[in-house]
């Protein structure tokens, strides 16, 4: 049993209030919040005025992409993908994709970020390397006309939701502009037969929704809508260029908008309409997209970048609320992965939780702690990362995890895939 006491804490039960009660955490579990538990502790961590917090979820990656990392940069997105990533890909096997992955595990942990809702190719190797690294993974099929098929995806929906606690699968696919019609309708079918939401790439680039335009007179929102892909909810990454219809359908479906600002910023494809989907009422989380893109998996600079780019694009400062985009990083991305055990900080919770260390020179001094986390905040602000009541990662060193192994074999992996 763990006792987190003297510090405060920030637990999205009510809103950002903030308190000064003690986490207990038993096993996986939390098990007391509040004063006074009459237990006796395993280990006992004094805060030191520090705040204890819900963890980030990372609602869009892809994860074993660290082999990309600079690697194709300033290009725009489809050039960047069908001339350098697509061909590149091609030269992945399942065990890169383990050692891949667990380099990104460990960016991860710098930025508080517990879960990852994953879409890349050989599950069963993200699904072992998320086990052996103790992180947390929801992963989606990357379908396309190229990669997959509907029966694999049946097969991966029945085989990881039934893995290990750690991981999960939802249905997905990888974009309207890489899958045909034919595709969809299948993904729709199983929606149906499983009563599940689907998850995909969506409405990223200008050019992306003229061409569906042009190929079935609808926006993808719209086509989605009329597949029946949309019925029982899920998810669109990016949802940059919508418009009031297709977030009328959000809106009636519950789908997520899953925000990736720096990968929109970076292959300039533009800023999703975020305070207008927050005056809707629109699902919102928040993901880093791949290290390829991005390419940093931080959702500190995340955060930030949304605020930024929508007081920019509304031309008003006062845009968009920064509690409600820690909000979106945390409780949202939470429940748009189905993590809904792992969103807020109660009694029977699941223990994902971090510690922001608030005596770093830019958390001082103390005025608004939940704006600060946004408009200051940073990586060096976490002091602690636990994932399923274990600490992986505690005043900068990492635990049970061999760094430099880490690294040699994921640089192994680059070196051969750029040089072969």
């Amino acid at each position: 049993m763990i006792r987190f006491f003297n510090g405060k804490v920030l637990s999205f039960k009510n809103g950002v209030e903030i308190t000064d009660d003690e986490v207990w955490v038993d096993g996986s579990k939390i098990v007391f919040v509040g004063k006074n538990y009459d237990k006796k502790a395993d280990r006992e961590i004094d805060l030191n005025g520090n705040l204890l917090m819900p963890s980030f979820k990372n609602a869009h990656t892809h994860s074993a992409m660290t082999f990309a990392r600079s690697l194709a940069d300033d290009l725009p997105l489809q050039p960047w993908l069908f001339e350098t990533i697509f061909p590149l890909e091609a030269k992945l096997k399942g065990e890169d994709i383990y050692d891949l992955s667990r380099l990104a595990f460990l960016e991860y942990l710098t930025s508080g970020i517990t879960a990852c809702f994953d879409m890349y190719y050989f599950p069963e190797d993200m699904a072992r390397a998320s086990v052996d690294a103790g992180f947390r993974t929801v992963m989606t099929c990357g379908l396309n006309n190229f990669q997959e098929s509907i029966e694999k995806l049946d097969e991966y929906y029945n085989k990881f939701n039934n893995y290990n606690e750690l991981i999960s699968y939802t249905l997905g696919f990888h974009a309207e502009y890489t899958t045909s019609k034919k595709l969809m309708t299948g993904i729709a079918e199983l929606a149906e037969k499983y009563k599940a939401p689907v998850f995909m790439h969506s409405s990223e680039t200008e050019s992306e929704v003229l061409e569906c335009k042009e190929r079935y007179g609808k926006t993808p929102t719209a086509l989605f809508e009329e597949l029946g892909l949309f019925n029982y909810g899920g998810g669109a990454y990016h949802s940059v260029w919508v418009n009031d219809e297709d977030l009328e359908i959000y809106k009636k479906r519950g789908v997520y908008a899953v925000i990736n600002a720096g990968s929109n910023s970076k292959l300039a494809s533009g800023i999703a309409p975020v305070s207008k989907m927050i005056d809707k009422g629109i699902n919102l989380a928040i993901g880093t997209d791949g290290p390829s893109s991005n390419n940093a998996l931080d959702m500190f600079r995340e955060m930030f970048l949304i605020a930024a780019t929508q007081k920019l694009n509304d031309k008003d400062a006062a845009s968009t609320d920064a509690n409600k985009i820690l909000e979106m990083a945390t409780v949202g991305s939470a429940r748009c992965m189905g993590l809904n055990d792992c969103d807020i900080i109660d009694v029977g919770k699941t223990a994902d939780l971090i510690v922001i260390d608030l005596h770093r020179p830019n958390m001082q001094p103390i005025n608004n702690i939940t704006k600060n986390i946004v408009y200051s905040g940073s990586k060096e602000n976490v002091k602690m990362t636990m994932i399923n009541g274990k600490i992986l990662y505690e005043n900068g060193n990492f635990i049970d995890a061999d760094i430099e192994e880490i690294y040699k074999k994921a640089q192994k992996v680059t070196d051969r895939i750029k040089n072969s």
